[in-house]
């Protein structure tokens, strides 16, 4: 997506820039929420976010608490009361599969309806993206990234690998400087989100004052249950025209219960490739009845033997990878 051009800070720190302003929007005519919420159609998108994550209570209050300022911000401006633009780059910590990137995706929709940010599309990146191998190459590729997310939110998944303070002639600090610098200059015309594992993000912002101090808004994304993952997998089945039988919907409950017992579980994410696993079983089960007439019901329907197969209930099997 092209973004407009505009000035990049250089990688040398620099006085500081007054504080960004509100700016003033001609007046749209609202007076109210309700005028404000059918002019922007802000709700559908909270709604898609109910719709569309399981659980996620405590986030989505605070998603819905940030879109509440500002809808009032708007009603303010309306009204002509100047106030000092509210910083909305983000910390989202949680283990994978939690529903970050949603969030964050979402996250840009809302604040581009509410006049935030001019496009809003979310850039997703990582620190091989920003970070270059050799001296004289960070620069370019930071900002290259950040011109492609002006307008809109940037987001870094497991954004403590920036920092790597025990290699001195990494350069992961260079990123960081350019990004304290638009994160500050610049931040009426791009968000940006810091992702990863709580205990690694608290270090990494003790390590990196400047880019705590900048970080207005901290989610923690907790870990699913098992009833929430049971609800997880049935819409993701639902998605792909599939479906558990009686037996087979208990069979992955006890395959959910187990796998949660063992390292590396992650989350939605994990869900998903068991669900894969399972259709790659009954795929091949379908496959050796060669003879068979096989209906709608039969292609659709996962039974409990494709669930059961899984390594998670051999005893005595490596619990590192179950399949």
């Amino acid at each position: 997506m092209d973004a407009p051009a505009f000035s990049m800070p250089g990688v040398r720190p620099t006085a500081p820039a007054p504080a960004a302003q509100a700016s003033a929007p001609a007046d749209d005519g609202a007076r109210s929420v309700a005028q404000v919420l059918a002019q922007t159609q802000v709700e559908q998108v909270l709604a898609e976010l109910d719709h569309d994550l399981v659980g996620l209570g405590p986030v989505k209050a605070r998603i819905r608490d940030i879109a509440a300022l500002l809808v009032i911000d708007r009603l303010r401006a309306n009204l002509g009361l100047a106030s000092q633009a509210p910083s909305l780059h983000m910390s989202f910590t949680g283990h994978p599969g939690t529903g970050k990137t949603t969030v964050a995706l979402r996250m840009a929709q809302i604040l581009h309806r509410l006049g935030q940010v001019r496009q809003g599309h979310l850039v997703a990146v990582t620190r091989d993206d920003l970070v270059g191998q050799y001296i004289g190459h960070t620069a370019p590729k930071t900002r290259e990234v950040l011109k492609r997310a002006m307008g809109g939110v940037l987001f870094i998944d497991e954004a403590y690998y920036l920092y790597r303070p025990e290699n001195e002639r990494d350069y992961g600090q260079e990123a960081i400087e350019i990004l304290l610098q638009v994160m500050e200059n610049q931040r009426a015309d791009l968000v940006v989100i810091l992702a990863g594992y709580h205990e690694r993000m608290a270090t990494f912002f003790q390590s990196n004052p400047g880019l705590s101090s900048r970080i207005a808004h901290h989610l923690d994304f907790p870990d699913y249950q098992v009833d929430e993952l049971q609800a997880i997998s049935q819409s993701m089945l639902t998605q792909q025209n599939y479906r558990f039988s009686e037996a087979a919907a208990a069979a992955f409950r006890q395959y959910l219960e187990r796998r949660l017992q063992q390292p590396h579980f992650a989350n939605a994410r994990s869900v998903r490739n068991a669900l894969d696993r399972a259709r790659l079983r009954q795929a091949s089960r379908l496959f050796a009845e060669r003879g068979r007439e096989l209906d709608r019901d039969a292609l659709c329907t996962l039974e409990a033997q494709d669930i059961l197969a899984s390594r998670v209930f051999r005893a005595g099997q490596p619990s590192a990878a179950p399949l």
